[in-house]
């Protein structure tokens, strides 16, 4: 099994290098901003390490309203996909962090952090 994880985490290292090169030729005309690239920096570090939190988050999240059985199918696939794209967005956001990418430095995903609450609404 720890090839393959090795091989997710190339892929999307790999995708947001790609996002990034096209990202920072026009960011990087914009003067850098330490405070909020440094945050950017630091959303990024944890977003990589807690992505995988969205697997538990989504099962929990999914079987208070549609039953354990849909938590641990629908959930755990949901968490999948959102730990995905919570870890590539962290990924992102660590390498380009001295960039203004998205203008601002706005995190590229929301809620910011796995921890923030997120109603179902929202999605």
């Amino acid at each position: 099994g720890g090839q393959m994880k090795q091989r997710i985490a190339v892929c999307g290292t790999f995708v947001a290098l790609l996002i990034a090169a096209g990202a920072l030729p026009a960011a990087a005309a914009e003067p850098m901003e330490a405070g909020k690239a440094f945050s950017k920096l630091t959303r990024g570090f944890v977003n990589v390490i807690t992505g995988w939190v969205e697997i538990p988050k989504r099962i929990q999240e999914t079987s208070q309203t549609s039953g354990a059985a849909a938590g641990f199918t629908w959930g755990l696939l949901r968490g999948f996909g959102h730990g995905f794209i919570r870890t590539a967005a962290g990924a992102y956001e660590f390498f380009t962090f001295p960039f203004p990418a998205p203008p601002g430095y706005e995190p590229v995903i929301q809620p910011e952090y796995v921890f923030t609450n997120s109603s179902p609404e929202t999605e």
